[in-house]
């Protein structure tokens, strides 16, 4: 029985000792454990390298993986080593005599049982320690590679006069060097007051001195290494208050922290250094009373000194006067904000008076060539279901949550698009289609681009499509290649490629016929060959499926695509970027490529007003799109644009914009990945776009930055917010979610001709009220790219927002009666994106409002149109009618079929002559509303009389007109091509 047992005892109550049996089968498990280990990291590694290999990048993988393990043992080997050193320093101090006591018996057991597996438990908690400090340590590495590489900033901190990268690059290593000291002072510490209480240099219980000389002068250097190491940090946390959050500002050193604070810490510094001497003195001292009121006064200083001294700075000499006292201060920190987030007044921030009110005629605005034209009708966010319906063809093929603004053309001939890929979407295939074949190696990519006008529809509301269908037709461009083999849909990972001459297998598009499909064999450069065992068993291994390795369609020829989504190819490539949310595709030559924005960032630029990018960036938009961009962060530049080719993955980093000192430090770090901005060919230049997510942290910070004077900012009466999208406020149940910028092509006033912008509202603090306009140049082909500018209202104007506005159409009679009529139909009403530009001297609001109907094949078409400027309002069938309800053109038409009302398939569910009332209710309206804006109090009175008539009117015939139709709603059309 006894050999059946692992253990053997050498004496009843000894100390176990492992048999051979168990020691073999103890070594067996933890190799196999180890190779387990092992194995994976290495199956990682090598397909992450063969990765970087397919796209050109290894010196990312190599620069960045050496980085890692040079810091894995530079930091995780020392801080054993010093733990363990000191460990066996105290073993080595222990008393050669203990004396007899009862605390002594009880541990001379425990030694006797570890004393033989000492060694052994030292290695293990050493090994321990090594894998958890050098895997924090390899962590760090963009902290190690940015303060290796940094470059100056050429501006320094208004307070210490020190270069900006100090603070970016070099301050955030001494910080992260400091805490890997005091960790190993502080577990050295602990591990040898547990070694000495073990071997008896340490007795607490234990009658007689309680602490042996040789430990005692032992723990002095320790205690005094770790005073030290506070005297450094009361050294650099003079330098952190750069960042402090006591003031007004939420970022930057207060008149507290530059009059107490860095007062304070100076003393404290020179008493821990004082204090760390005399616990060095320790040594030969050997007196615990000395180090223990030096220690003391340490503690009370930092108490006193380093807290109840600024408290009370704060309380009796900043509170009683703070806009004062604070008044340098938060001039720092508005000066350091608006340069770190590229909001510089007069140069990237150009700030104008607008009065938000035109007086006099209004009818020759309605002549302007400049912004109506181009006003965009199509919101992206309503029409990805109208685009599945009419370009989708297959359920395995879908369109983006949220589509794309792009334009196309020339100069004057450029015309905005609404723009999606067809890509591929497993979740599509019917159950009976989704085996592994069909989900690798079948439908492996979507295809084609769609694009339609963003300023027209057809007669039945439907989008105009200037690039549709399969195989692909329009007149954007001619013979690029539509296969998205890269997408933001596309499968985790396909196999794809064959031999030459062998039967395509990779569905490329139903045939026109609908029961066969054209197949196709990719060939481009994209991926990673499998063809060989070796590689097929390593990628079953990432990839846990062992069908790569088994399957008969995996060949010599065979490639793996895999990291697919544009943003994680961009990612990966460039992880020292933060990535907008949104890529957005465009045709470059013969080519679909998605463009992607990248940001860098930091948070260690002194004084400037720290911002969540996340909180930042949430907007009605985000919550469709997800991969908002993380963190918290001071500075943000635009200074890279990237590429990722749809067909073979290729990634493509341009450097763009100003000098970015932190770009430039990256480009050290990883030289040679990026190229220069002057190598951007001219067609992908036409496409690129001031980002979204940058210029929605520079609007939130406008709300308040737009402020220079010091105590204007304390004061806070001019503060602005961003609105809340009247779309979400009106949803069921309401929602309060901030109205997304809009890309526009507009002519600011004065401007002779349109651009193309990226624009927001902006309201009064706590009021609904317009504040003032905000637009940046997204043109990059001209000079002012990226200058913003700031239409900015008296404090006290009446101009009504966003939100002001919704309501007034929601309440607007026409709109009203026609909208309840549709919903208690049961058709769903959708007010698209309320667009707000600069029109005179006033505002121009325009709501596309879409109509779908009830059944799962239904999809929104646009059917009215509603447009307010200076108060007056229309709701009209088209944005021609509209704008000359509200300009006093000439007299709209009827409605009739098509976007109007009736009508086979165009029409929105009423009858045409409640359709007829409802225009005509628009049309006295709006001539109510100029009348009384030009103070004609007879027109007025005249104009809402024949109000009233048609009101009542249209009650009795909407009564009529829904008994007779049984409160059905028309359908929308059918799904079809149009090209």
């Amino acid at each position: 029985m006894g050999s059946s047992t692992p253990f053997t005892f050498s004496r009843p109550g000894g100390v176990p000792r492992l048999s051979r049996r168990g020691r073999t089968v103890l070594i067996v498990v933890v190799a196999v454990v180890l190779l387990v280990i092992a194995a994976s990291a290495y199956v990682s590694l090598e397909t992450d390298y063969l990765w970087f290999s397919s796209v050109g990048f290894t010196g990312v993988f190599s620069r960045r993986l050496t980085t890692e393990i040079v810091l894995f043992f530079l930091f995780g080997v020392p801080f054993a080593l010093i733990v363990g050193a000191n460990v066996v320093t105290a073993y080595r101090l222990r008393p050669a005599h203990r004396p007899a006591s009862q605390e002594q018996q009880q541990l001379e057991a425990l030694r006797s049982l570890l004393h033989p597996f000492r060694a052994w438990i030292l290695s293990a908690v050493l090994v321990v320690l090594v894998l958890i400090t050098g895997s924090a340590a390899s962590g760090r590495w963009k902290t190690w590679m940015l303060w290796r590489n940094g470059v100056p900033f050429g501006l320094k901190d208004p307070q210490f006069h020190r270069d900006i990268s100090y603070y970016a690059f070099t301050y955030p290593m001494q910080r992260f060097l400091l805490g890997m000291l005091f960790a190993v002072v502080v577990v050295s510490l602990l591990a040898v007051l547990a070694t000495a209480y073990l071997s008896g240099g340490l007795r607490p219980q234990t009658a007689g001195p309680k602490v042996t000389p040789a430990t005692r002068a032992h723990l002095s250097v320790l205690l005094g290494g770790f005073v030290l190491l506070k005297a450094w940090a009361y050294w650099l946390d003079r330098y952190g208050l750069n960042f402090s959050r006591r003031g007004f500002v939420n970022t930057g050193a207060s008149y507290t922290d530059v009059h107490a604070v860095i007062p304070a810490k100076t003393i404290l510094v020179v008493v821990a250094v004082i204090c760390a001497g005399i616990f060095f003195a320790n040594v030969r001292i050997r007196n615990w009373r000395l180090p223990a009121i030096a220690f003391g006064v340490m503690a009370l200083g930092a108490i006193v000194i380093g807290g109840v001294y600024p408290l009370l700075v704060q309380q009796f000499s900043v509170r009683p006067s703070e806009a004062d006292k604070e008044a340098p201060y938060i001039s720092r920190n508005i000066a350091q904000t608006r340069i770190a987030y590229g909001l510089q007044p007069d140069t990237t921030v150009k700030t104008s008076s607008y009065t938000g009110v035109q007086p006099g005629d209004v009818k020759s605005l309605r002549g302007d060539q400049l912004t109506l034209p181009n006003l965009r009708l199509l919101d992206p966010t309503e029409l990805p279901d109208t685009f599945q319906q009419l370009q989708g063809f297959k359920s395995f093929y879908s369109f983006p949550s949220t589509l794309d603004v792009d334009r196309y053309g020339t100069g004057s001939t450029q015309q905005e698009q609404v723009v999606a890929v067809r890509d591929i979407n497993l979740a599509g295939l019917a159950s009976g289609q989704q085996s592994w074949i069909n989900q690798h190696l079948v439908y492996t990519h979507g295809f084609g681009f769609v694009a339609a006008a963003s300023n027209t529809v057809q007669a039945d509301g439907t989008p105009v499509f200037d690039e549709s269908d399969i195989p692909p037709t329009g007149s954007l461009a001619s013979g690029f290649q539509p296969r998205i083999y890269f997408g933001e849909t596309s499968p985790t990972f396909s196999i794809v490629g064959a031999p030459a001459g062998s039967k395509p297998r990779e569905l490329d598009y139903p045939d026109n016929s609908g029961i066969g499909q054209k197949n196709n064999t990719y060939d481009g450069r994209g991926g990673v060959s499998v063809g060989s065992t070796w590689r097929r068993m390593l990628y079953a291994l990432r990839f846990k499926d062992k069908n790569l390795l088994f399957s008969s369609g995996v060949n010599g020829s065979s490639r793996i695509l895999y990291v697919r989504d544009p943003r994680d190819r961009v990612a990966k490539v460039a992880p020292f970027l933060t990535l907008d949310s949104d890529p957005y595709p465009a045709i470059i030559g013969d080519r679909i490529v998605w463009i992607v924005d990248g940001y860098t960032t930091t948070d260690g630029f002194p004084y400037a007003a720290r911002t969540s990018l996340s909180s930042a960036t949430t907007d009605t938009l985000s919550q469709t799109r997800g991969g908002r961009p993380e963190g918290e962060v001071n500075y943000i530049r635009n200074s890279v644009k990237a590429t990722v080719d749809a067909y073979d993955g290729t990634v493509t980093l341009y450097q763009w914009g100003p000098r970015d000192p932190v770009l430039e430090t990256w480009k050290k770090a990883f030289p040679g990945i990026i190229r220069p901005q002057s190598a951007i060919p001219s067609d992908l230049l036409a496409h690129l776009r001031y980002p979204e997510d940058l210029f929605k942290v520079q609007r939130t910070l406008l709300t308040k930055y737009h402020i220079t004077d010091a105590h204007s900012f304390y004061a806070g009466t001019d503060y602005w917010r961003v609105p809340d999208d009247p779309t979400q406020e009106q949803a069921k149940p309401p929602l309060k979610v901030p109205q997304p910028p809009y890309y526009l092509t507009l002519a600011l006033p004065g401007e002779t001709s349109s651009s193309f912008q990226l624009t927001t509202s902006l309201l009064q603090n706590n009021r609904p009220n317009l504040a003032a306009f905000v637009s940046v140049d997204s043109d990059p082909a001209s000079p002012n790219y990226g200058t913003m500018s700031v239409l900015q209202l008296p404090s006290n104007a009446q101009v009504d927002g966003p939100g002001q506005v919704a309501n007034e159409f929601e309440s607007f009679t026409p709109a009203s009666t026609e909208l309840s009529l549709l919903r208690n139909g049961g058709s769903r009403v959708d007010l698209g994106n309320l667009l707000t530009l600069p029109l005179g001297n006033s505002f121009l609001y325009v709501e596309p409002v879409y109509v779908k109907s009830a059944g799962q094949t239904s999809f929104p078409t646009l059917k009215r149109v509603l447009v307010s400027f200076d108060g007056t309002i229309a709701y009209q069938p088209t944005l021609s009618a509209a704008l000359d309800a509200v300009f006093g053109g000439a007299a709209p038409p009827s409605p009739g079929p098509g976007p109007g009302v009736g009508g086979s398939g165009g029409g929105v569910g009423v009858s045409p002559s409640v359709a007829a009332l409802i225009a005509a209710l628009s049309d006295a309206q709006a001539a109510a509303d100029r009348a009384l804006r030009a103070g004609d109090l007879a027109a007025y009175a005249v104009a809402e009389k024949k109000v009233a008539a048609l009101i009542a009117q249209l009650s009795a015939e909407a009564k009529k007109s829904s008994r007779s139709a049984g409160g059905g709603a028309s359908p929308s059309p059918s799904p079809s091509r149009s090209g």
